[in-house]
């Protein structure tokens, strides 16, 4: 009896190995790639500063006490979500629903709808124009740069990019990877710029997608990875047949423990 439960199981098994085979195809990234040289496209895109962001602004020069002036800390906190499972606190310049930043000494300036180098070239030509500072220096980064990573990855999640530049592969990386049942060839990409949002398919499978404006991630872009048809199919299978199989092993145990008792 034992023996004739033993192959039952096993027969259980190879249904269930038999009803989640996916090919390997779907798995491989860049499967059309050949060994070459691509062009590195230089992240050109503007990234407008938008409303809610939080910006990190120093500005230095020359006179060190002069510039201590207009780095004091301001009360914007904002407690961002890492890759690595905590939250840091970080303190910034929040950019408030009307788009306007208020810095020390310099008051309210529009920042919304604009680039940091804008930013950047506005808060200088104040300073200068007020003649607060001779040569000053301005450097400007987004304290708040997300992009989300949902679907079918091993992780899903928020990922907080303290540099300022992250690629899909290397979000998709941190999120897990693409299960065995995620679209490669089919990644959806959702971005926000000004007053627009964006929907682009990208083909991780493509060559193509070295040189896309896509192959870098911008501030709150969204990933969804879709699941394919295999995991459609093995989760439709999987629900009506396994309470079958399940009631009719239950009903062959119960015949052979009669037999052999």
């Amino acid at each position: 009896m034992a023996r004739s439960i033993l192959m039952l199981l096993l027969l259980f098994q190879f249904v269930l190995f038999s009803m989640s085979c996916v090919s390997t195809k779907n798995t491989a990234y860049l499967n059309n790639a050949i060994d070459s040289s691509y062009y590195k496209l230089q992240n050109n895109n503007e990234n407008l500063i938008q409303n809610n962001d939080i910006l990190s602004i120093a500005i230095s020069s020359l006179n060190p006490e002069a510039s201590a002036l207009f780095n004091t800390t301001n009360n914007s906190v904002i407690n961002p979500t890492s890759y690595i499972g905590y939250n840091a606190q970080s303190s910034g310049y929040l950019v408030n629903s009307e788009g306007l930043i208020q810095l020390p000494i310099l008051g309210n300036i529009q920042a919304a709808g604009i680039s940091k180098k804008q930013l950047k070239a506005t808060i200088t030509q104040i300073i200068l124009d007020k003649k607060l500072l001779i040569d000053p220096i301005v450097n400007i980064r987004h304290l708040n740069f997300e992009v989300t990573v949902i679907g079918e990855v091993g992780h899903p999640t928020v990922i907080t990019v303290p540099s300022e530049k992250i690629s899909l592969l290397k979000a998709l990386g941190l999120a897990g990877d693409i299960t065995i049942y995620g679209k490669k060839d089919n990644v959806l990409v959702i971005r926000e710029t000004g007053l627009y949002r964006k929907i682009k398919h990208v083909d991780l499978n493509s060559k193509d997608f070295l040189t896309s404006p896509y192959y870098y991630l911008l501030p709150n872009d969204v990933v969804y990875v879709e699941p394919n048809k295999d995991k459609v199919a093995s989760v439709g299978r999987g629900r009506q047949i396994l309470p079958a199989i399940l009631s009719g092993l239950s009903v062959i145990v119960i015949v052979l423990d009669r037999i052999f008792k």
